[in-house]
């Protein structure tokens, strides 16, 4: 017996995710609204991707993984792009930014940035290159400062 992986589109643009062993039938019961609340409110719904699976097992555990995945995600299995999907599957910190051309060197977003801070003194705002932890002084140290010199 084969079983489906399949996703569908809903009237609102969302997307659901089920398994079956017969496509057919479970599509006709979505379009007439029998069974599943998600898919009756948001007729009518459009099968736009499926997969076969040699046991119910195996279409539920991807059924799972795709339920858990982002609508962009979903978008690239429905678009069968691959590459889309790799790059989506790593962490947002670990994917190169594709936004801004951060990439590239000289690019927007790759100088230090600037951010005011009041002077102690006169109260007035100047701008200076933000700084890494390691670059600026521990607060407690400066605190001691004048101490330890006297």
């Amino acid at each position: 017996m084969q079983f489906w992986v399949y996703l569908l589109r809903c009237a609102d643009g969302s997307y659901y995710t089920g398994h079956s062993d017969n496509l057919e039938g479970l599509l006709w019961q979505h379009q007439q609204g029998i069974g599943c609340d998600w898919t009756r409110r948001r007729r009518p719904v459009e099968l736009v991707w499926c997969a076969s699976a040699p046991t119910r097992e195996e279409a539920l555990t991807f059924e799972r993984r795709v339920k858990g995945w982002t609508r962009a995600k979903k978008e690239a299995l429905i678009a069968s792009d691959w590459d889309r999907i790799s790059w989506l599957a790593r962490p947002p910190h670990e994917r190169p930014s594709t936004s801004l051309r951060t990439n590239e060197k000289g690019a927007i977003g790759t100088t230090a940035s600037v951010r005011p801070e009041r002077s102690r003194t006169s109260g007035e705002v100047k701008g200076r290159m933000a700084q890494t932890s390691e670059q600026r002084r521990s607060t407690a140290l400066r605190t001691n400062e004048h101490e330890v010199g006297q």
